[in-house]
């Protein structure tokens, strides 16, 4: 089955113009996702949040976008791709201004919220969108690296802009700055994306296991990112509710006349496979992220300008790799030895942060592994992306996309719990034995990086199995080597 384009388009619209259109509502999205992070305490202090009160700005954001992206990926497919993008960047934009004018906790965290939904919105749906727009394994492969390059850089560009905007006119502009985007990209959206139909909510419109599992997507986010504020008790009962759910979507889908998922996804090697390895990638990533912005402030003293200039040589690794080198080292070796080269310098660079010392340099302990870590990055996430939405069928590739996303932010979410609360806790007990506080600091991130280290290790050696290409002849390539090799093998065998 083919996605439906509709017959009336007046004019043929540009594949590469419309990767800039996605581009630019992704990037808008992940830079609102990590320019909060510098901003807080100046949120903080301004709206007299207190410490725990504090994390549902960052809370408020990540249940609805973690919890809604798979339903609104499926939903994309059904009633157009092209629609839910445009409705997402409407409601982000329009969100992004009342966090920006927000004058007191209630009215920012449910801004926020309503930024998490736009956000899954705009963002479950992307690369269903772009693998459809290039079919073509090596321009596929070209245009993610594009999308990826866009993407990471987004991440370390957000730090840099929330510290300077932060410290040159205040927290407010960090959500402001995302209107004019906002307007562009949705203009643009509407001009140069081709429309499309969807398949018709007839063909899969399974309103109770959606219930089911935004439910279980947004209890298991919860549960996560609140971990280290409540009793072991109340996440273990949490967690136990959420399999429930998820359990009951299970048995849903697999008697559902039309399911929302269909489970025959997951026979994918490919797919379930580079998700398996996306999550605990991004959990060591993201740990890194903001665990490093914190050990630059609070061991090595930096502002919030500096500690976002600092991070700067990553985006700028990390788009000249992907741009110049991650399409035709994937093309010429293949996504998996790629994706296992970038997970081993992604973990030697883990393995070097956990070495930093209470009295560190930029130069000598913290530019070395930022750089590998940009190097990993920039090789291992195309070739993940490709993998995963290589085992998608046309029909389920906004699903597949959702998916992928979904598997981001829960990898990000359970790394943020995991890493900053095992420092937490070292660096309290450091304190309780007379250690200083800049001593007790720094050890109990060594601590964090250490555990990432371990967390992206598991993940190369996840990847080395799961990911492991059927051997073939020459003459043949299997699904798995090439990014949407078995999606076009598909569409040939049905002609």
């Amino acid at each position: 089955m083919h996605f439906r384009t509709a017959s009336t388009a007046p004019r043929t619209y540009s594949r590469w113009a419309s990767l800039v259109v996605l581009c630019a509502g992704t990037l808008m999205t992940i830079l609102d996702g990590n320019i909060v992070t510098v901003a807080m305490p100046a949120i903080q202090s301004d709206l007299g949040f207190s410490g725990p009160g504090l994390a549902w700005v960052v809370n408020a954001y990540l249940i609805p976008f973690g919890g809604l992206l798979l339903l609104v990926g499926r939903l994309g497919d059904l009633v157009g791709r092209k629609r839910m993008f445009v409705a997402g960047l409407a409601v982000f934009t329009a969100a992004s201004v009342l966090c920006g004018v927000a004058t007191s906790q209630g009215m920012l965290v449910a801004a926020r919220a309503l930024q998490g939904v736009g956000g899954a919105m705009t963002s479950a749906v992307v690369l269903g969108m772009l693998v459809g727009l290039f079919p073509e394994p090596r321009e596929q492969a070209r245009a993610i690296a594009v999308f990826s390059a866009v993407g990471a850089a987004g991440g370390a560009l957000g730090t840099f802009l929330g510290g300077a905007l932060t410290q040159a006119i205040g927290w407010h502009w960090i959500f402001l700055i995302n209107l004019p985007i906002g307007v562009v990209a949705l203009v643009a959206a509407l001009r140069i994306l081709a429309p499309d139909q969807g398949f018709g909510l007839g063909k899969g419109a399974d309103y109770p296991g959606a219930a089911l599992v935004t439910g279980a997507l947004m209890l298991t986010v919860y549960a996560i990112v609140g971990a280290g504020d409540r009793a072991l008790g109340s996440t273990l009962t949490l967690a136990a509710v959420s399999l429930a759910l998820f359990t009951g979507f299970t048995v849903r889908q697999a008697w559902a006349a039309r399911p929302l998922l269909r489970l025959r996804l997951f026979r994918s090697r490919a797919l379930t496979g580079a998700n398996s390895v996306q999550i605990l990638m991004i959990a060591g990533m993201y740990g890194f992220q903001f665990i490093g912005a914190l050990y630059l402030q609070r061991v090595l003293g930096y502002s919030e300008l500096l500690t976002g200039t600092a991070f700067l040589p990553a985006p700028i690794a990390i788009g000249v790799l992907m741009l110049s080198l991650s399409a035709r080292t994937i093309a010429r070796f293949g996504p998996y030895r790629v994706l296992l080269a970038g997970l081993a310098l992604i973990t030697a660079g883990m393995a070097l942060l956990s070495r930093a010392p209470a009295d560190g340099t930029y130069l000598a302990d913290v530019l070395p592994p930022l750089l590998l870590l940009a190097a990993g990055f920039a090789a291992s996430m195309p070739a993940v992306t490709g993998l995963a939405m290589s085992g998608a069928r046309e029909e389920d590739a906004g699903l597949a996309s959702g998916l992928f996303n979904t598997t981001q932010v829960v990898g990000g979410s359970l790394g943020l719990a995991v890493l900053t609360t095992l420092a937490a806790s070292r660096t309290e007990r450091l304190l309780g034995a007379g250690e200083g506080l800049v001593a007790a600091t720094a050890d109990g991130y060594r601590l964090a990086f250490t555990v990432g280290m371990g967390i992206t290790a598991t993940a190369l050696m996840l990847a080395a199995v799961l990911l492991r290409p059927a051997r073939v002849s020459s003459s043949a390539v299997t699904e798995e080597e090439t990014p949407g090799a078995g999606r076009q093998s598909r569409a040939k065998a049905s002609l």
